[in-house]
């Protein structure tokens, strides 16, 4: 009889979590419908939903059926600790038969009065998305089976959360870097400039970007980076070290100093995050560039009647390398008219089926002194073509106007 029990939970267990209606849910009311489903399959007093925070050190709580206050408070629960931080942990189903403050870290748990509390990680490609946890305010026990069909339904919920996640990222990821990139670049009498951004198709967008300013004495700087990483928190990374770049900028002048600042920000605040940064200042009145490369690939410059080269610039290393790297230096590159600069990241050379050297020099021999937009086509045409790149592509190209008729 307890078989024919068993095996008559277990296909209510597989329709509940196979219903294609569900497909049509979103995150949050697949989660609500499913908890309902849980506490009159298992017939337990309540169901909660607790998932992993982006730093992946803290449960959220995200969605409860009879003790939806754990939501309405925001619950957390560091990974490690407690109940539901030990199902985290281990990523193995835990069962209690006594609930209270030296069991669990969450207060509502016995304040409700429950006596039982069965919980299952929630895993998803390997990865842990979260916890879902059961209780009951009856003594009862949870049979192997029960305790394989709940782990049946929490990663079934894991695969629905990873899904909302990656695509909720990828989202913010876009959205932060459309609103971080110039919309218009900006214009010096006698300077031209063009500029290219393509997200990579392996993982979308990621940390790679440009940016072009106007700073108060009428020079512009122009900032190529890449920060190390993909998808929303290298996004992240990449908006906080354009924003504090730009507030550097404002206070010195050498792009050196600059970078010698930023180093340090993203080395204290940054941990475990590098990045790439080209940083050129450009002065008009001047017919030149001082330029700073932490890491970066150094810039390619075509004059006229000559062929284009590596502009020749110390290399420093990445931003959060190091803490005590210190002396930055900075290098002044000469553009007279009709001299033209190409800055760019390694996505636009990097080639898992080819060496770098040949594809730096493919991109040296695609530059000529043309017009920028001009210059942008020759090089994407023959950098990227008809092959989608895998990185992250960002290009700018200035130029140092010619005379009249020169073009």
């Amino acid at each position: 009889m307890g078989g024919t029990r068993s095996s008559g939970m277990r296909l209510r267990v597989l329709e509940a979590i196979t219903d294609s209606a569900l497909r049509e849910l979103d995150l949050d009311k697949l989660l609500e419908v499913m908890l309902w489903r849980v506490r009159d399959l298992f017939a337990v007093d309540t169901a909660t939903v607790l998932l992993v925070d982006h730093t992946g050190g803290q449960l959220v709580a995200k969605a409860a059926s009879g003790l939806e206050e754990e939501v309405f408070q925001g619950v957390r629960v560091p990974v490690g600790v407690g109940f539901a931080g030990r199902v985290a942990q281990t990523r193995e189903p835990v069962l209690i038969e006594h609930v209270d403050e030296s069991t669990v870290v969450n207060p509502l748990l016995w304040e409700r009065g429950l006596l039982v509390l069965l919980g299952v990680p929630m895993l998803a490609q390997g990865d842990l998305a979260g916890v879902l946890h059961v209780g009951s305010t009856e003594p009862r026990r949870f049979t192997d089976a029960e305790v394989d069909l709940l782990q049946l339904v929490a990663d079934r919920l894991a695969m629905a959360a990873h899904v909302h996640r990656s695509r909720s990222e990828r989202s913010a990821a876009a959205m932060l870097q459309d609103s971080l990139l110039p919309s218009v670049l900006p214009t010096a009498d006698g300077w031209e400039m063009a500029a290219r951004y393509v997200p990579g198709t392996d993982s979308g967008v990621g940390g790679d970007w440009y940016d072009v300013f106007h700073l108060p004495d009428g020079r512009i700087g122009l900032v190529m980076g890449d920060v190390v990483g993909k998808g929303l928190p290298a996004a992240v990374v990449m908006g906080r070290l354009r924003s504090a770049l730009r507030a550097y900028a404002l206070e010195f002048d050498d792009p050196a100093e600059v970078l010698g600042r930023l180093d340090r920000k993203a080395s204290h605040f940054e941990t475990n995050t590098m990045a790439t940064v080209a940083y050129a200042v450009i002065d008009p009145a001047a017919s030149g560039m001082d330029l700073a490369l932490a890491g970066h690939l150094p810039p390619v410059l075509a004059l006229p009647g000559r062929e284009a080269v590596f502009a020749d610039a110390p290399v420093g290393p990445p931003l959060g390398y190091d803490l005590a790297v210190t002396g930055r230096v900075s290098a002044h590159v000469d553009l007279p008219p009709g001299a033209l600069a190409v800055l760019y990241t390694d996505g636009l050379v990097e080639r898992h089926d080819t060496d770098l050297d040949s594809r730096l020099e493919q991109l040296r021999l695609s530059v000529s002194p043309a017009a920028p937009e001009t210059a942008c086509v020759r090089i994407m045409a023959a950098l990227v073509g008809d092959q989608p790149a895998t990185d992250d592509v960002a290009l700018v190209v200035l130029r140092h106007s010619p005379g009249p008729g020169a073009d």
